[in-house]
């Protein structure tokens, strides 16, 4: 909020790319929560999956040609750097809250802290037992996920948002109202972000319309009839999420349109008691930071209608691309104005 007033000054009002400011606060958010102390270097770390990320996205893009990835093309030997960057910038994250929890300098108030206390004490409880915890690869394998759960999901979901917001002026005024009323120029709480009813309203539609992961996969346990279908034991099943939320049948003849009342009386309602609206995926593998994640964007949305009015800039081009997540490809230039 500081960095957008400081470019508004005096003018009231300016032009601004919001995609990379939404990116920079999510990345500090999650780097607090996910280490800490030590929310600096997680912060290094997350730039380097931005990147590797990126480079992912090219590889997929590009015609498959077998044992490719083990020749050292400049993509490849830039890949391999990266993970090797990360791995050191965790190990020793990892290993600098494992001293802090020996001395106990500090309470365990970050991800990291509660998944090795958690790892030690399964470790504990398993006494002698083999492949019982978590060694270093698989804690390394689990704060790049904080990334991707909690830095990428909600900065796609605010970036979408106020695109929206800015094409339905209306529905900007409706959640400005709504947050102004329960928390007026006061910061939003955690009690207060509950009662947020339109603006959760919002942000489903926004999920639906554009789901942060386009589609997911799963392998099935056992044979499975699906329709006319048979399906195998051990088959990868891939999931398209957002054909599934912009179907029809599902959803009706406006599946397509920007509608937010249609969560007026919750999701259960909204999707006829189907399993059909899935931005988090679905079942015992559903994403365990989606309540962070809505939680975030509340906040950062509530703050954001405290503040400012917004519109898309004439400048805008509305090209989504799949970098992992939906991202917008040429930025998302916004006119703001001070409240």
């Amino acid at each position: 909020m500081k960095e957008w007033k400081m470019l508004l000054g005096e003018r009231g009002s300016c032009m601004v790319d919001v995609w990379p400011f939404l990116n920079n606060l999510t990345a500090d958010v999650i780097s607090r929560t996910a280490f800490g102390s030590s929310y600096e270097e997680g912060k290094i770390v997350f730039q380097l999956l931005k990147e590797q990320a990126q480079l992912t996205a090219k590889v997929f893009q590009s015609v498959y040609i077998p044992g490719w990835r083990f020749l050292p093309t400049r993509l490849n030997n830039r890949m391999k750097k990266i993970n090797y960057e990360i791995g050191n910038v965790l190990s020793g994250i990892i290993q600098k809250q494992e001293g802090i929890m020996k001395t106990c300098e500090a309470p365990n108030d970050n991800l990291l802290g509660l998944l090795l206390e958690s790892n030690q004490k399964e470790i504990e409880d398993g006494g002698v037992k083999k492949d019982v915890g978590m060694n270093t690869n698989d804690v390394i394998n689990e704060c790049k996920l904080f990334y991707f759960a909690g830095q990428e999901t909600t900065s796609v979901l605010l970036n979408w948002t106020m695109v929206l917001l800015s094409r339905f002026p209306n529905w900007q005024t409706l959640a400005r109202e709504e947050v102004i009323e329960i928390f007026g120029t006061k910061e939003p709480d955690y009690e207060g972000l509950n009662r947020l009813k339109v603006v959760t309203m919002i942000l489903y539609e926004v999920l639906r319309l554009y789901p942060p992961v386009t589609a997911i996969t799963r392998v099935l346990r056992k044979k499975t009839r699906v329709g006319n279908m048979t399906l195998p034991e051990g088959a990868l099943v891939t999931i398209p999420i957002v054909l599934v939320h912009h179907d029809f049948e599902l959803w009706g003849s406006d599946a397509k349109e920007f509608k937010p009342e249609r969560f007026s009386e919750g999701i259960l309602k909204a999707t006829n008691g189907q399993v059909s609206f899935i931005p988090f995926g679905w079942g015992p593998r559903i994403c365990i930071g989606q309540n962070f994640a809505l939680l975030e964007a509340k906040m950062a949305l509530s703050l954001i209608l405290q503040n400012f009015k917004f519109e898309l800039s004439s400048s805008y081009v509305h090209a989504p691309v799949t970098v992992i997540t939906a991202q917008p490809q040429f930025g998302t230039n916004i006119i703001l104005q001070k409240l």
